[in-house]
């Protein structure tokens, strides 16, 4: 139940981030609804299918489908609320990240994957609903440029598994590790952390 829990708020957080991407762009609500459906799925999709869990989650369970009609629906009925717009988005979508890392994890884990191919279950699926979301909308990914993002992800993955070496309860190490990975991100974006760019400017 508790597993479940994180999978319903992290698919909640997404599906606000896609619908708050959706609206800057000034989609129609077709266009909302598509772009928050595959903002809070599309990782966990793409995790499910590299795993042969299938069908895949929300196809087996319609209430992934309510929840993101119902975030949709929040979201826009509280667009006006939303001040700053990308304040918000930067909040659900970081704390989407944090969320749904370790479901897959957890996802991993259930199919006797190594600690490794689990962090990287866990950042597929954290990190390609808004890689998607970030194509259909003309952008480029946050997770190719400029801020910490999957790297995140893989950070907290890694301290989950640290943490599973002592004798710490794994809700404590699973919540913990979710909070590592959203400030991560925020340190990241608030003091201008980033990777290395390779790229050079020509002479």
């Amino acid at each position: 139940m508790f597993y479940f829990t994180i999978d319903i708020l992290g698919t909640v957080a997404f599906a606000i981030s896609g619908v708050l991407v959706a609206m800057e762009k000034k989609l129609d609500l077709f266009g909302v609804l598509i772009i928050a459906f595959v903002t809070a799925v599309g990782g966990g999709t793409l995790r499910d299918i590299l795993i042969g869990n299938t069908p895949v989650v929300w196809m087996r369970d319609s209430i992934y489908i309510f929840t993101i009609l119902g975030a949709v629906i929040f979201a826009i009925l509280f667009a006006h609320h939303l001040k700053y717009l990308r304040k918000t988005l930067f909040l659900f979508d970081t704390i989407g990240i944090g969320l749904f890392t370790m479901v897959g994890i957890e996802k991993g884990l259930s199919a006797d994957l190594l600690p490794i191919m689990c962090i990287v279950l866990g950042t597929i699926t954290a990190s390609f609903g808004g890689v998607i979301r970030d194509i259909l909308c003309n952008e480029i990914p946050v997770i190719f440029h400029k801020e910490i993002y999957a790297t995140a992800c893989i950070l907290g993955g890694a301290c989950y598994f640290l943490f599973m070496l002592f004798p710490i309860d794994t809700t404590y190490a699973y919540i913990t590790s979710i909070l590592i990975i959203i400030a991560i991100r925020i340190l990241a974006v608030r003091f201008k952390i980033t990777l290395p760019n390779i790229y050079r400017k020509r002479e």
